[in-house]
């Protein structure tokens, strides 16, 4: 499970990376819930865990806050939410 949250997180990096483009930045749109859904899964997945290492379950938290947060700064810079 933790390598599904981690790829989730990788997914969604990349989908970020994608609606920094211009004309591209609508992407976020679908971005911020599909980040917000790995997020949930990798907060259970780490809680859940009781392996020693559970370092993909935290980067794949870390992604998609990330993901989350650029996603939201690039609306609101660019009037998507007002």
């Amino acid at each position: 499970m933790q390598t599904v949250s981690f790829i989730w997180g990788v997914l969604a990096l990349l989908m970020m990376l994608i609606a920094l483009f211009p004309c591209f930045g609508a992407f976020n749109w679908i971005n911020i819930p599909f980040s917000g859904i790995g997020l949930i899964i990798s907060v259970i997945t780490l809680v859940t865990t009781k392996e020693e290492s559970k370092l993909r379950a935290v980067l794949g938290i870390l992604f998609c806050l990330a993901a989350i947060g650029v996603g939201i700064l690039r609306l609101v810079i660019g009037f998507g939410v007002v």
